[in-house]
């Protein structure tokens, strides 16, 4: 069975204990759904359980697309053919990213569902939110539309929420830092004050509304995430929205799914481009956006709107609008023109920062 492990910057071993993947998605649906294209054995099934052949991959920017190609073909030839695992070594392991389609990597991502029991977890969570929020829209006037909250496109008219990952905890800013120094930009990390401000200008759902924040609290330095925040956004966590019993039973990983899922379902999420939590669930969003026929969303809102809070740019709110390129590092680099892709991270009416 393949094992998943989380990826840390801050050597927290204790939280990098691998889990099996069945326990964090449903092992048959992924093979069912990905039947032709991809698809995942057990050790057990193996006819000829002889060690590995071990695949060795180039590193560097020689290493073309037609290089991994032939080595592709080389491994379907006698005597690699003979083995029935390959092992995969070297300093990339991986094929090239731009080897692939963006949506060749969407695909696999469609066939991983996560288990029951996940979904479960976080659907107390969403409950325990919008429960939250029904409160705080109670105590409004609702004498007219100036207060009516608006749900961005979902059609079960559920109390709306934001969710934020705030990617401040200190394994990232020891990375982000180093990254924009290698990189000579400064736009992948973002202080706290800087999130909540521009969070602040995010207009999709009508106030009062419920933050989520998706955070690493293990890993998290500073107790004040939830002071600051601008009128009309209310702050939560796990602790005080009360489900801090749900998550401290499980492991890192697995907690970390169950806020993937919380994130995945908010009407408005908000993250970092650079962050491969937050790419994910972009690209999960907007796969289902894809799903319902919708491949451009710059002149209109569809629903599920997604923000990167760490570009330091915005969308005219003009007839027609415009998006700065942007990359999401999804273990690699995808450039993104809201006018010419199928892949949308930051949709439109992006933060409109005040000089």
């Amino acid at each position: 069975m393949p094992s998943l492990s989380a990826s840390l910057f801050f050597k927290e071993f204790d939280l990098l204990e691998p889990v099996a993947f069945d326990k964090i998605f449903q092992y048959e649906r992924f093979n069912s759904l990905c039947d032709g294209f991809a698809h995942l054995s057990r050790y057990s099934e193996l006819l000829n359980e002889t060690n590995p052949f071990e695949l060795r991959k180039g590193s560097g920017r020689k290493w073309t697309k037609e290089r991994d190609m032939d080595q592709l073909r080389e491994c379907n030839e006698d005597p690699i053919d003979e083995f029935e695992v390959i092992r995969i070594v070297g300093k990339n392991p991986f094929l090239w990213h731009d080897h692939w389609p963006v949506i060749d990597y969407a695909d696999i991502f469609e066939c991983l569902a996560f288990v029951e029991e996940i979904q479960n977890e976080a659907a107390k969570v969403i409950s325990k939110i919008q429960e939250f929020g029904a409160e705080a829209r109670s105590r409004i006037s609702t004498n007219g539309d100036d207060n009516k909250l608006l749900t961005s496109g979902r059609s079960d008219q559920s109390v709306p929420y934001l969710a934020v990952h705030m990617r401040i905890e200190k394994d990232w800013m020891i990375h982000c830092k180093k990254l924009e120094q290698r990189l000579g930009i400064n736009q992948i990390c973002s202080s706290k004050g800087e999130i909540m401000q521009r969070v602040g200008y995010i207009h999709d759902v009508k106030k009062p509304v419920i933050v989520y924040i998706a955070v690493a609290d293990s890993l998290l330095e500073d107790d004040s995430i939830l002071i600051g925040w601008k009128e009309g956004l209310i702050p939560y966590e796990k602790k005080k929205l009360g489900v801090w019993e749900v998550y401290k039973k499980y492991s890192y990983l697995i907690r970390s799914a169950i806020d993937y899922e919380v994130c995945l379902r908010a009407d408005v999420f908000i993250g970092n481009s650079f962050s491969t939590f937050s790419s994910l669930i972009v690209l999960e969003r907007t796969q289902k956006l894809i799903k319902l026929g919708i491949k451009k969303s710059c002149d209109k809102n569809v629903g599920m709107a997604s923000y990167a809070y760490n570009i330091k740019g915005f969308c005219e709110a003009t007839a027609n609008r415009r998006i700065q390129r942007l990359h999401i590092v999804l273990s690699f680099n995808w450039t993104i023109n809201c006018k010419a892709t199928v892949i949308n991270f930051v949709l439109c009416d992006v933060f409109k920062i005040s000089s």
